[in-house]
């Protein structure tokens, strides 16, 4: 019997333990995750031989979109944890994907925007990402009943997580 199935039986009787062990599973899983997501991104740019920009500077420049956005902001969404904004934002101005400009209001911000050559990189995640949600689907992986479940377990994990750290019990 596998590790997994002994905490799916746990859960299902309410055992304390397996509680315990499914959320620490659920870590794991979250974790190992974001990591296979760069990897994917990765192999992607390298199947498209651009080897000049990494997966998180890929993801980086999706996430931004078509917006102009702060350093700050980007750090306070929370996508870049284990990675310095700062030190990618700085490579993606100097390699050409992304222009940056000092707010006018406040001199010591500074915003940033993708170039062309940037909104060619998100193009290639936005494909890569739409390739993937349809083969999940098609395959069965996963349909948008189980997406839904999933992404609210997840908002509710993130809620309770953003509580944790703003009210100190």
């Amino acid at each position: 019997m596998s590790i997994h199935s002994v905490v799916q039986n746990d859960l299902k009787t309410g055992t304390d333990k397996g509680f315990i062990t499914g959320y620490l599973e659920a870590l794991a899983l979250v974790e190992r995750l974001h990591r296979l997501l760069l990897d994917v991104i990765k192999d992607e740019f390298e199947r498209v031989n651009m080897l000049e920009i990494n997966a998180v500077q890929a993801l980086l420049l999706f996430n931004i979109g078509d917006n102009e956005v702060t350093a700050g902001e980007l750090k306070s969404r929370g996508y870049y944890q284990g990675s310095n904004v700062s030190y990618n934002l700085k490579k993606l101005v100097e390699m050409d994907f992304m222009h940056h400009q000092r707010c006018e209001i406040d001199r010591r911000s500074v915003r940033v925007k993708l170039t062309p050559k940037g909104r060619e990189v998100r193009d290639i995640v936005s494909e890569l990402f739409e390739r993937h949600a349809e083969g999940l689907q098609s395959k069965g992986v996963l349909g948008p009943e189980g997406l839904i479940d999933i992404t609210g377990s997840l908002k509710r994990m993130e809620r309770y997580w953003t509580d944790q750290i703003r009210y100190i019990y």
